[in-house]
């Protein structure tokens, strides 16, 4: 029973080690074209490089996100410097804080407005399609999840807008 785990063991160490390594061959024919196979050509009349691939060392390591910040009210915008607990308000009254409203509401309009730009100024690869003949004639046309993700920006700019609004009225 002992041997027989022993050579399973031995087994999956060989198949590991044969996953871990791959080769990969490089075909250059006459006319210079280079073509890759996993497998060696037969009769092939050109150049063959065999390249040996460790698929380990194709990794790469992520940052870890930065850790997420509750905000309060000690730490909302603008209100890092206040000592001291945040002031009272009283109920119904105007002015209490309504700066500090106007203040964080122009901030996320400013935020969402730049998003927005950004987003439209700066599209990635697959955001913008290519449609019709390839010799000539061809448009862009924006990708659904593109169109839609600058739709969702719009509507938080509005959003944002709107909220300045009111607070700049409850001033």
């Amino acid at each position: 029973m002992k041997t027989i785990r022993i050579a399973a063991m031995g087994a999956a160490a060989l198949l590991a080690f044969a996953a871990s390594a791959q080769t990969l061959y490089k075909l250059i024919d006459k006319d210079g074209k280079v073509t890759y196979s996993e497998k060696p050509p037969k009769d092939f009349d050109g150049k063959v490089v065999p390249l040996d691939i460790d698929p380990n060392r194709n990794t790469a390591t992520l940052p870890k996100p930065p850790a997420k910040v509750e905000r309060t009210e000690e730490t909302g915008p603008g209100k890092a410097g206040r000592k001291g607990p945040p002031p009272k308000r009283v109920e119904g009254e105007k002015g209490v804080d309504s700066e500090d409203r106007v203040r964080e509401a122009k901030e996320r309009v400013e935020s969402t407005r730049k998003a927005l730009e950004d987003a439209q100024n700066n599209p990635g690869p697959d955001d913008v399609l290519r449609v019709g003949k390839v010799g000539g004639g061809t448009r862009p046309v924006f990708s659904e999840p593109y169109a839609q993700r600058l739709n969702r920006l719009e509507a938080q700019v509005k959003e944002a807008e709107e909220n300045l609004k009111r607070a700049e009225e409850n001033r």
